[in-house]
């Protein structure tokens, strides 16, 4: 095994556990801020993953799609923080 595969596979492993803390926070948030910037942090973390395979692959058709999910999330993220409601109303 190379080192550039231990890279990969150190890489991927944080994804993971950055994924697994992000999921922590979705299900468990006290606000529902808190669970927000969780699933934009899910889908980031989608993007990199996304990122990670076109890098390891070498295929770059997957780079149109991490570029229309990051303007989908884009909008959603404005639309929700524009119409989100208090928690203590």
């Amino acid at each position: 095994m190379s080192t550039i595969d231990i890279l990969w596979l150190v890489a991927a492993g944080m994804l993971l556990a950055a994924s697994c803390l992000a999921a922590f926070r979705v299900l468990g948030g006290p606000t529902t801020l808190d669970r927000l910037v969780a699933l934009d942090m899910t889908i980031a973390l989608t993007m990199c993953g996304l990122a990670l395979w076109a890098g390891t692959s070498g295929d770059s058709t997957v780079v149109s799609a991490i570029v229309a999910i990051a303007l989908v999330n884009f909008i959603g993220s404005i639309a929700v923080a524009r119409y989100r409601v208090r928690d203590d109303q």
